[in-house]
């Protein structure tokens, strides 16, 4: 079974069923904070109509009794046994700025690969729409069914990067808990493609009103709004739902998480001094300050 530290909010190493005796809790210190991690294995429980010591059919990848994952929302049982995500409560939470940026930077080896694979993926499948949507305005007639025909195709190329920007988000905050990567992830998130885009849409309107209202508001929600999409994708929120956890997690601190990306910023601008070579460290390390951001903040269910 997997091992997952309350405290750091990471899964910290693995441990053989057969070490942990039937019925009765062990534990384990934690090797990167020193806390005791508890483990529970419970006796197998006999399905109606199956002799104890049956083939174990079905198993799942779930995490024994007595190991929760951080952040993991709560389900409620159906009638129908579906489960249905409540709402997770306001997390209480503090980082440093500092320790942030050494474990970026520390995580960005392992992940600039399928970070710059994924980006360059999503960057042809670009480059080729755009080739289809030039010939398809072509070969419309008049110059009004032509910009509309390029307006339609242009707002659908839109659509579809959010949920490719989405998975490029996932794939930091997979790392950020040691899960395995590959640039394939960046395509795999599509099936949030409606609240992902609703979700948008109402952080443009919000914050659009708060630039309209001084400014200030506007500056506030769109740092307060960042983890909304990893929220609808990890956490198995709403859209709107997504938009309150994240902003009223981040108002915590609002002043050190926009510090945080402030160094962040700095440190990206700077690399890009040297023919722009250094972003191809920053641009990663950038993605890892939100993925752990959020692994400090929520943690990550099993789900992401």
């Amino acid at each position: 079974m997997d091992v997952f530290c309350q405290n750091c909010r990471k899964k910290v190493g693995q441990i053989a069923d057969e070490q942990i005796p039937v019925g009765q809790r062990a534990s384990v210190k934690c090797p990167q904070c020193g806390e005791k991690i508890f483990l529970t294995r419970p006796a197998p429980e006999a399905a109606p109509g199956i002799k104890p010591g049956a083939a174990k059919a079905g198993a799942t990848n779930q995490p024994p009794p007595g190991i929760e994952i951080p952040g993991r929302a709560k389900s409620a049982e159906s009638g129908t046994g579906a489960a249905a995500a409540q709402t997770p409560a306001t997390p209480d939470y503090d980082f440093a700025i500092g320790a942030i940026l050494k474990e970026a930077w520390q995580k960005t080896s392992g992940v600039k690969g399928p970070l710059w694979g994924g980006l360059l993926m999503v960057m042809l499948v670009v480059f080729g729409i755009s080739i289809v949507m030039g010939l398809l305005v072509r070969q419309v007639g008049s110059m009004g069914s032509s910009a509309a025909l390029a307006a339609a195709l242009q707002i659908t190329l839109t659509i579809a990067m959010y949920p490719l920007m989405a998975g490029i988000m996932m794939i930091g905050i997979r790392r950020a808990v040691d899960l395995p990567v590959n640039w394939k992830l960046t395509f795999g998130y599509f099936s949030f493609l409606l609240p992902i885009v609703i979700s948008v849409f109402l952080t443009m309107i919000m914050t659009c009103l708060g630039f309209m209202l001084l400014i200030i508001p506007g500056i506030y929600l769109s740092l307060a709004y960042m983890l909304t999409i990893p929220l609808i994708i990890d956490k198995g929120l709403g859209p709107w739902q997504a938009m309150e956890v994240s902003r009223k997690a981040i108002s915590k601190h609002w002043f050190k998480v926009f510090g945080l990306y402030f160094i962040m910023a700095l440190i990206y601008m700077v690399s890009m001094i040297p023919l722009g070579l250094g972003v191809i460290w920053t641009m990663p390390m950038f993605i890892m300050v939100t993925g752990v951001l959020y692994r400090e903040i929520f943690g990550v269910s099993e789900q992401a």
